[in-house]
């Protein structure tokens, strides 16, 4: 009975666990591909971490005139050693007391400190978003790629079908009489050649397909089709424009200028807290049995108490306090002078992708016109070979040079998509704007 039913049983999971004859790939949008990335990447789940606790801090600010509360209880005996009649256990020589203690302390710094916790919390937004910019920046960059390594693996395969097609024909010329036997042999070597290009490039393909889906948090050979293409369109953009708009927006200019904020705060808290007096109010209450033994009659007490201190060393040049206002002032000098240097180096970055994305559109500009002559220089030498005018060696270099005119337009194109993506990020905008503007802005 078993045996009989076996089969039957392998039938039947196969058709429940097996996917479907013929099923389409799922469609990968760029919008998808980055929302996945996003949500898996490890380093901005670190970074919301510190987002969270920060902002926690900023939504508590309370707490840095929250006074300190302490409660403080014990339980005593008392007895002499060496003296008298030595030492005793007896009820009317233990104790016990508690304490219930407040106390606050107020001074000129409180206000620049608050300011500090809520600029803090801005800063870790500021870094969060630009950690957000630079992931989809870089998924965007191996999107494209993998779409001009698919565009380049069909170019490959319309080289292999010329290879073959050319073959063909070859092998039927020399049947004929009307071409040497050495043709038919360079005929099988370009049709090798062309065959391990391919094989080469799909190698390379899979492989930053599979790495690329791993960083989606996707399977390897998971069965999916990029939706998107791969659209050039050229960029008109002034480089002084663009920073007159864009530079204060960079996330490297506002966290300087953050920090130079945050310098000052903490200068004017230094400061405040040095050279201001500050003022301190406690209140303690405090009960027991003293010294009546522990089945004494309870007594209780309140203390309170209010202290002003006046620094004095602090208004003394060369003290340690006078050192510490002086070191804050240097570190705020020292943070605009850094604040200078990243603004130099910013206008120097944002004028040179302007001008190589200029000059990298020239490059596509001759790249399609020596693949449209590539093209017409094949078709012509193609015709002259059916003729029997033009042998076989020159009709494979023309084939050879169709296919680099090919991949030479494809590297210039995703050159420059990849030049788009650094010029948005490096003016912390969306790519995506170059597309729907006027002239590029």
């Amino acid at each position: 009975m078993f045996r009989i039913y076996l089969p039957a049983f392998f039938v039947l999971m196969l058709a429940v666990y097996s996917p479907p004859l013929g099923a389409e790939p799922q469609p990968l949008s760029l919008d998808a591909a980055l929302a996945k990335a996003v949500e898996r990447s490890l380093t901005l789940q670190r970074d919301a971490v510190d987002l969270k606790t920060a902002e926690f801090a900023a939504k508590n600010l309370w707490s840095e005139i929250f006074p300190g509360i302490s409660i403080r209880t014990e339980l005593g005996y008392s007895s002499p050693l060496f003296s008298g009649t030595g030492f005793s256990l007896e009820e009317q020589q233990a104790s016990y007391s508690f304490s219930l203690g407040l106390s606050f302390s107020l001074n000129a710094g409180i206000p620049a400190a608050v300011k500090r916790i809520e600029l803090a919390y801005r800063t870790e937004m500021l870094d969060y978003e630009n950690a957000v910019r630079q992931i989809e920046i870089q998924i965007t960059k191996q999107f494209y790629s993998l779409l001009a390594e698919k565009k380049n693996l069909s170019n490959l395969e319309q080289a292999l079908d010329l290879a073959e097609r050319q073959l063909e024909r070859t092998e039927i010329a020399f049947k004929n009489g009307l071409t040497r036997e050495l043709s038919v042999l360079q005929g099988r070597l370009a049709l090798a050649t062309a065959r391990f290009n391919l094989s080469s490039a799909q190698a390379v393909y899979d492989s930053s397909r599979g790495e690329f889906f791993m960083l989606l948090g996707m399977e390897q050979d998971a069965d999916v089709v990029l939706e998107e293409a791969l659209t050039i369109r050229k960029i008109d953009a002034d480089a002084e424009s663009l920073i007159r708009q864009y530079l204060p927006k960079r996330p490297d200019i506002r966290s300087r200028q953050q920090s130079i904020e945050r310098l000052e705060l903490t200068a004017a808290q230094t400061k405040l807290s040095s050279r201001t007096p500050s003022l301190s109010l406690s209140t303690t209450y405090r009960g027991g049995s003293g010294n009546a033994g522990i089945q004494g009659p309870y007594s209780d007490g309140l203390s309170a108490s209010i202290g002003l201190n006046i620094p004095v060393d602090s208004w003394i040049p060369g003290t340690k306090a006078d050192q510490g206002i002086r070191s804050a002032s240097a570190e705020i000098e020292k943070a605009k002078l850094d604040l200078k240097n990243t603004e130099d180096a910013a206008m120097n970055e944002i004028r040179s992708l302007t001008a190589r994305l200029r000059n990298s559109w020239e490059s596509i500009e001759i790249a399609r016109l020596q693949e449209e002559i590539a093209g017409n220089t094949y078709r012509l030498t193609d015709e002259g070979f059916r003729n029997g005018t033009v042998d076989n060696l020159t009709l494979e270099d023309a084939q050879k040079n169709l296919a680099e005119a090919r991949q030479k337009v494809l590297a210039s194109e995703l050159s420059y998509q990849n030049m788009m993506l650094d010029l948005a990020a490096a003016l912390n905008i969306d790519w995506k704007e170059f597309l729907f503007s006027g002239n590029g802005f």
